[in-house]
């Protein structure tokens, strides 16, 4: 079965060609979506060997995963392992990713990172308790870590469900929608390079928080 690594990048001309170089060791297929950089993202992206995809304006992190998720459906690959641009997450890693999906049949395993909570800042730690357990109250399936952007994403799942999120809000409205269409969640344990992660990520712990938290409730109680 064919797989595709997509990372999702902005302002990451620092840190994207050596993970791109990284996944590569791991998984043949690597795209990158490069979400309007006004830096050289693509360019260094291009030079550590992946194929980009360069978005014409700033959108956001969701809009940049559902560009990278259309085209590795129409590139008829089974599923999607996406990773962040900014070295956090640990590209030899994927193999638990594919492991859990293998041995679960889940459409959706997320690499977890609850077990290292402890050694985020509190504003981060506070978003991620929090999300975890709004959304595994809303979506109805027990989920260690609803923020983690280390995911496997089944072809199947994606062709099945619609995903409207622009933000990082896309990352838990899928849960929701995976849970409700009747697909299998599953997360594992990972480890990470960075467990803050505040110097490099985008993520806004308060508000970001705030507009995951009414996606899943649109989600939920809309569609």
């Amino acid at each position: 079965m064919r797989l595709q690594a997509l990372i999702p990048a902005y302002n990451a001309a620092s840190t994207v060609g050596a993970v791109v170089e990284e996944t590569a060791r791991v998984m043949t297929d690597v795209l990158v979506v490069d979400d309007g950089s006004p830096d050289d993202t693509a360019g260094a992206a291009r030079g550590a060997g992946a194929r980009v995809l360069r978005l014409p304006a700033h959108q956001g992190k969701g809009a940049a995963l559902r560009a990278g998720f259309a085209q590795a459906l129409e590139g008829g690959y089974a599923a999607v392992v996406t990773l962040d641009a900014d070295g956090q997450h640990d590209p030899t890693e994927i193999v638990r990713l594919v492991d859990c999906w293998r041995q679960t049949g889940a459409a959706l395993v997320i690499g977890s990172r609850s077990h290292l909570e402890d050694a985020m800042s509190p504003g981060r730690r506070f978003g991620n308790r929090f999300a975890r357990r709004a959304l595994s109250y809303f979506s109805g399936v027990e989920v260690a870590d609803a923020q983690s952007g280390f995911r496997l994403y089944e072809a199947a799942l994606l062709r099945a469900v619609p995903l409207r999120g622009m933000r990082y809000e896309l990352e838990s409205e899928v849960i929701v929608r995976a849970a409700r269409a009747g697909f299998l969640v599953a997360c594992t344990q990972v480890r990470l390079r960075q467990v803050a992660g505040e110097g490099t990520s985008h993520f806004q712990p308060w508000s970001d928080t705030a507009r995951i938290c009414v996606a899943v409730l649109r989600t939920r109680y809309v569609g």
